[in-house]
Order: C-alpha cells, then sequence, then structure tokens
C-alpha cells in the first residue's frame, strides 16, 4: 500500500510541474489517503504483533 501512495505522489509531482493542477491535486489526495491508510494498518499491526508475544 505505501508502493501505491508513493506512485501516486510521483504522478502528482509530474502533473504539477507540467502544470496539471487538477490531476495533481487528486493525485496527491489519494496519495495522502493511502498513506495514512497504511500508517493505520502498520499500528494495528504492530499492536497485535506484540499481543501476541505477550
Amino acid at each position: 500500500m505505501l508502493h501505491y501512495a508513493l506512485i501516486f505522489l510521483v504522478v502528482a509531482i509530474i502533473a504539477g510541474v507540467l502544470g496539471f493542477g487538477g490531476i495533481a491535486g487528486a493525485a496527491a489526495g489519494i496519495a495522502k489517503i493511502l498513506f495514512f491508510v497504511f500508517l493505520i494498518l502498520l499500528a494495528i499491526s504492530v499492536v497485535t504483533g506484540l499481543v501476541r508475544k505477550a
């Protein structure tokens, strides 16, 4: 999932440089959402991993 967030971030940067503001904004928004979903899933994974070892 982090991979996809980075891909959308790169697409947003390239679109922004080329002047496609709408596409850049949308891609940046998607990258932001995917990054936060990744962080939430990472936190859940760490917590459940700690519970199993205890």
